[in-house]
């Protein structure tokens, strides 16, 4: 398990497993929607967050939502709160959500700085709600 999922899980008081796959769900889903130059700058300065990204970047895209929930997203109809119910579809309530995001958010800023995730936060609607 990698530092990243280790701290988040321990802050948050989720197991590694879950965190390992909300993680690298946030991240895909950044990768998605975000500046592309700030999240690439993001991504490759935090250890271990490439490889999450390859593992669950799309998870859940569809995750109770069936065909509609898949076309919902290829359509571009999920946004931060398709990732919600992403999430919770895998048992996480909105608190954990909040403090999973809010974690992920600080464990980026130790890597690649403020200035970089501030971008990256700026660019997708909505998210500074969670940060």
């Amino acid at each position: 398990m990698n530092q990243l999922v280790t701290q988040v899980a321990d802050k948050v008081g989720v197991s590694p497993e879950v965190a390992e796959k909300a993680v690298g769900m946030m991240l895909g889903f950044l990768q998605r929607e975000a500046d592309d130059g700030a999240i690439a700058r993001m991504i490759e300065a935090i250890p271990g967050a490439t490889e999450l990204v390859a593992r669950f970047n799309g998870e859940g895209a569809g995750g109770g939502g069936g065909l509609l929930g898949g076309l919902m997203s290829a359509i571009g109809g999920g946004g931060i709160m398709g990732l919600g119910q992403q999430l919770m579809s895998q048992g996480l309530g909105m608190g954990e959500i909040t403090a999973l995001a809010k974690e992920t958010i600080a464990v980026a800023r130790q890597h690649a700085g403020d200035e970089v995730v501030d971008q990256v936060i700026a660019s997708v609607p909505g998210l500074s709600q969670f940060t």
